[in-house]
């Protein structure tokens, strides 16, 4: 692992999950952080357990809306002044909605288009223009997903916004790249998370069954894709896209008792 005292490094969607991981780790090795989430309270109560568990002040909170890119750009300004500039840049605020193509609604795919393709292009543009100016060689790194590789029932438009992310890190790579920013994304598949064990208690179980390495995946396994992207290791890495999935892209069967609507990712957020 890379040490990255010294570090600013901005992170959405951040209050739990993958996105409150990442935010520990980096953190963990010496970043200032800012962390992120629509919910202000939850923004705040995830940096406060954080800073608690660290005994140091260096996760600070920024709620807003990453659908927003006035509430993007303030944010971003906000912490790159308190910072001192701005590092490292990880658009992982996403929403998973299923729904069936022949009965989603117009509401839904603005919204979830909004966050998961608008917001992630206006943080990238957003980062890009502050490290550019501070003629910061920085990372930014975008959140793909499998189902933007492989087709997955009910989740149409949401593989669609992950496919988009894909030729996002392509296309923004190519026009900072003489800059000395890096673009990436990472694909994970089945991750264990609290939103993925609301969907299905036997999230797990189920997953486990049907991944090569026969193990879900875990949030330290994006963790450690993001810790390396953004580490000097990856200087030379740019446009790509890491999939962190045991192989399950490798041949993509479905477990047999998964949900095809799940509940809680089915509504509108």
């Amino acid at each position: 692992m890379s040490n990255f005292t010294g570090k600013a490094v901005f992170v959405t969607g951040a209050g739990t999950g993958i996105g409150y991981a990442l935010c520990r780790a980096f953190a963990n090795e010496g970043a200032t952080v800012a962390l992120n989430d629509i919910d202000a309270e939850l923004c705040s109560r995830a940096a406060q357990a954080l800073n608690t568990e660290l005994k140091i002040e260096c996760v600070h909170p920024y709620a807003g809306d990453v659908a927003d890119v006035d509430s993007i750009r303030s944010m971003f300004q906000s912490f790159a002044e308190k910072a001192g500039g701005l590092d490292i840049v990880i658009a992982n605020a996403g929403i998973t909605n299923y729904g069936s193509f022949l009965d989603y609604t117009p509401e839904a795919f603005d919204r979830l288009t909004g966050v998961n393709l608008r917001g992630s292009f206006f943080i990238a543009q957003t980062a890009a223009r502050i490290m550019i100016e501070a003629q910061t060689p920085g990372r930014i790194i975008l959140m793909s997903s499998v189902t933007g590789v492989q087709a997955h029932l009910n989740l149409s438009v949401y593989g669609v916004s992950k496919a988009g992310i894909r030729m996002m890190a392509k296309s923004i790579a190519l026009e900072v790249g003489k800059y000395g920013i890096t673009v990436n994304a990472i694909s994970p598949g089945a991750t264990l998370t609290e939103r993925t064990l609301q969907d299905d208690p036997d999230y797990e179980t189920h997953w486990a069954e049907v991944t090569p390495t026969r193990r879900v995946g875990y949030v330290d396994d994006v963790v450690a894709a993001a810790l390396y992207l953004a580490s000097p290791g990856a200087r030379q890495v740019t446009g790509q896209t890491l999939v962190v999935d045991g192989g399950w892209t490798l041949h993509s069967p479905l477990p047999d008792d998964m949900p095809d609507l799940p509940k809680y990712s089915s509504r509108l957020r």
